[in-house]
């Protein structure tokens, strides 16, 4: 029987499904990378399969925090692979800069989404961590980004420098209307099961509600005071049922993806 590797703090939080909450943020926040953006828009379909994108993330983050040797080899392997045909030239006619998913500036700022959007989830759900835990984990993330290929050292060194990372990074996204065309396919997920498209307008919700105002306006999505209450109210919610499910429950997601990545 294989045997879950040894893993760091990251093992200890990545289970907790709330952070789900914060996914489609960080997707958005991805696509608004133009060279992530128009590499999403070329080689994947949203209209299709909308959760593509979110279950590739989730099976990946999970594997790498909480499974087996054997598990982080494969999803190793399976991103890799998906990874190898997107990449093109800038577009003569100015419609897309030059694109490779092997970027290593790239799998930074997808890696960055992942850590800055967790956060959000963290600090409006779970009691605010000390200084040595908080640093434990953000140093923890960048697994998330050498995994894929993306020198340690690109990974800023602590949270200050990521957060002056941060800011200079969002100052050069931009959304245009193929990336604006590529969030509406992932919100309205038209063509999803059933049960995901019932989900999805509270998904949407989230999803809009937690990006940064500058990013939400580039989308042309608007929140008001109202729905910002309305999302704090559902930030409160999320808190009780932290306290009051079961570990087994709020960890479902993680052991489904990982039975999943082993064909069960």
């Amino acid at each position: 029987m294989n045997q879950p590797s040894e893993q760091g703090i990251l093992a200890h939080y990545a289970p907790e499904s709330v952070y789900l909450l914060g996914g489609g943020r960080a997707i958005l926040l991805q696509l608004a990378m133009p060279g992530v953006g128009h590499g999403v828009a070329q080689h994947s379909n949203f209209a299709s399969n909308p959760l593509g994108r979110l279950n590739g993330t989730l099976t990946y983050i999970y594997a790498l925090s909480n499974g087996t040797d054997e598990q982080r080899a494969k999803v190793r392997a399976i991103v890799h692979a998906a990874h190898a045909p997107v990449r093109a030239p800038a577009a003569k006619d100015g419609s897309h800069p030059a694109y490779s998913a092997r970027d290593p500036k790239l799998q930074l700022w997808v890696a960055a989404t992942l850590y800055d959007s967790a956060m959000i989830i963290q600090q409006a759900v779970f009691p605010a961590l000390d200084d040595d835990t908080a640093e434990e984990l953000y140093r923890d993330y960048a697994r998330l980004g050498t995994e894929l290929g993306m020198p340690a050292h690109l990974w800023p060194a602590t949270r200050a420098d990521f957060a002056v990372y941060w800011a200079e990074a969002s100052a050069r996204l931009e959304v245009d209307a193929r990336v604006r065309q590529v969030a509406h396919e992932l919100l309205v997920a038209k063509h999803a099961p059933l049960w995901i498209r019932l989900v999805m307008p509270l998904a949407r919700f989230v999803s809009i509600g937690l990006l940064p105002h500058d990013v939400r306006t580039m989308y042309g999505f608007n929140f008001s005071e109202r729905l910002q209450r309305r999302l704090e109210w559902v930030l409160r919610c999320a808190r009780m049922a932290v306290r009051v499910l079961p570990r087994a429950i709020r960890h479902l997601p993680m052991r489904y993806y990982l039975k999943r990545l082993d064909g069960r």
